[in-house]
């Protein structure tokens, strides 16, 4: 007769199970990401009703109404920027950040904002008392009594109170917290997460109920738990920054109802989470004047241009290897533009220490930065500074030529708004730009080009 109760091991990254510890998980080929957890084999899972064969009826796709989403703003433009124009009824989104980050804070202000709108809202702690949350709200403003907290870890809980409420928001804080009593296995392991994740997505579809889930991340920065939660969710949005820094970055990694990597900025400030209307001004603050290995980018997040700084030193090395750092850009994507200057420029930075920095604590990977990462380093070799008025955005590829970017418009447009009087950008892309007046267009086709205007 077999055990009620056996171990079995599941991946930390995709959740794959398999009844023995393999040191490489064959379904995403990551390493060392298999845990042991006891299983309840005649628990039945919780993520997924099965009907019965009766019931299921293919229907066709002439059929099928649509309906434009009704969505729910939170009163928060940033926020309702990132959801893709409000919140959408039945929708399951994970925000995710580190510890201290503010994600709490956030999803509170959220939460009186929403039942300042007469929403009914249900906030669900299982990491802080009534009296923790209840500081925290003092902090921030005025509540309405829309809005309800509940104290508890067990989901079979939850959703007996969610049924009976019948809440139009719901805020769960953390799912790493949540206990399903089918699941044999600690809180915030794999199993847990993901069929308390699975009853949640249940509820959110089943009863049209928006329900917003907080999730922890590990030190890579991702989501603890399994690779599938992200795939179970609607939304999920990362909540970037320093915790010592005031400025925080809600970025939207995945959207089923909205474009993907459209970002909101935030300062945190005594009375909570207060929006920034334009990052690249505050991006550019503090940018000093007359100083080499300075240039100013345009990067585009989602939909949206942000205008930011690149600051590279460059000095040389007293050792055999020298020091190669880059902060909030790839580090491979520096160490092979140095390349492309060496061999295409003649510019010889083997016996140099690299330092790349994008100033604000924002981390940009888009590929128009390549061009103000160049200048930036030849102007901190060559100790010249670029004019402050003066904008830079191109991809540069192996062989030293600049390539045109996505949406060279807007990023034009950007940077005239902010009294920037020249732009330097591909040869390519001019054409695009040519009708818009009061701001110089210099346009490249390759890096030495580029490099003549210092």
């Amino acid at each position: 007769m077999a055990k009620a109760k056996t171990s079995a091991f599941f991946c930390q990254n995709c959740g794959y199970e398999s009844s023995k510890w393999m040191g490489q998980c064959p379904a995403c080929r990551e390493w060392n990401t298999f845990v042991e957890e006891l299983v309840d084999r005649k628990a039945l899972s919780t993520s997924g009703k099965i009907k019965p064969a009766t019931e299921a009826k293919p229907v066709p796709l002439s059929a099928i109404k649509t309906s434009d989403e009704e969505r729910i703003s939170t009163s928060m433009p940033e926020l309702d920027r990132v959801l893709g124009g409000g919140v959408v009824k039945g929708s399951l989104v994970l925000v995710g950040g580190d510890p201290g980050i503010g994600k709490s804070t956030l999803l509170l202000q959220v939460c009186r904002n929403l039942s300042g709108q007469n929403l009914s809202v249900l906030y669900v702690s299982g990491e802080e008392s009534l009296q923790q949350i209840k500081l925290r709200a003092e902090r921030i403003g005025t509540f309405s009594d829309h809005l309800e907290l509940l104290c508890e870890t067990s989901l079979d809980t939850i959703r007996t109170v969610i049924e009976r409420n019948k809440p139009q928001i719901v805020v769960i804080d953390s799912i790493q917290t949540m206990y399903n009593e089918n699941v044999s296995s600690a809180p915030g392991s794999v199993s847990q997460v993901r069929e308390s994740t699975g009853v949640l997505m249940q509820i959110a579809k089943g009863m049209d109920i928006s329900i917003f889930i907080v999730g922890h991340v590990t030190k890579e920065g991702v989501v603890a738990g399994p690779r599938v939660l992200e795939h179970m969710v609607d939304t999920v949005l990362y909540f970037e920054g320093d915790r010592h820094e005031s400025y925080r970055i809600l970025r939207g990694v995945k959207n089923r109802f909205g474009s993907t990597n459209e970002i909101g900025v935030f300062e945190m400030r005594t009375e909570g989470l207060v929006e920034v209307e334009n990052p690249s001004e505050y991006m550019l603050s503090g940018k000093p004047k007359d100083a080499s290995g300075s240039v100013v980018a345009c990067s585009i997040e989602g939909t949206r241009p942000i205008l930011l700084e690149i600051q590279a030193l460059i000095c040389h090395s007293y050792f055999n290897n020298p020091r190669r750092t880059a902060t909030g850009t790839d580090f491979n994507r520096v160490n092979l533009l140095m390349a492309v200057l060496e061999k295409r420029v003649g510019i010889h930075l083997s016996n140099y220490d690299a330092y790349v920095n994008i100033a604000g604590g924002i981390k940009m990977n888009e590929p128009a930065v390549d061009l103000g990462i160049v200048m930036a380093i030849v102007s901190s070799y060559k100790n010249q500074p670029i004019d402050e008025k003066t904008i830079v955005f191109g991809e540069v590829g192996l062989s030293g030529e600049v390539r045109a970017v996505n949406m060279p418009e807007q990023r034009v447009v950007e940077a005239k708004k902010l009294g920037f009087t020249t732009c330097i950008m591909p040869e390519v892309s001019r054409e695009v730009v040519k009708n818009i007046k009061g701001i110089k267009i210099i346009g490249v086709k390759t890096i030495n080009e580029a490099l003549q205007v210092l």
